[in-house]
């Protein structure tokens, strides 16, 4: 589930009969649970509500999930190679590195 821009992961306990999660995409620590589907659902919407408002009044920025930098470390072979790769692709390594990335996520995320 997704909501203002922030991911849960949801597990079940099947003894106690609920569903609960976390926010999985920002360090502070987010919970929230629910017996149903739309109750877990209206949990997990409440919580980052709550999250964002408990923010605010301490005057602190929330936790964002992600800035969209992505630093990468390698070898210097493969830094070589993704760079031919890109050149060849006429496109900057960012935005190779993007494509190629991105096409991979997609499949893992199908799997």
């Amino acid at each position: 589930m997704k909501y203002k821009g922030y991911t849960a992961h949801l597990e079940v306990n099947e003894d106690a009969g609920i569903l609960f999660g976390r926010v999985i995409d920002i360090k502070d620590v987010v919970t929230f649970q629910g017996h149903t589907v739309d109750e877990v659902r209206d949990s997990f919407h409440d919580s980052v509500d709550d999250y964002l408002e408990w923010c605010e009044e301490l005057g602190q920025e929330p936790d964002k999930p992600f800035s969209g930098k992505l630093p990468l470390r390698t070898t210097p072979e493969r830094h070589r190679q993704i760079f031919i790769a890109a050149q060849k692709a006429n496109k900057s390594i960012n935005a190779w590195m993007d494509e190629v990335l991105g096409k991979a996520a997609e499949d893992a995320i199908k799997r």
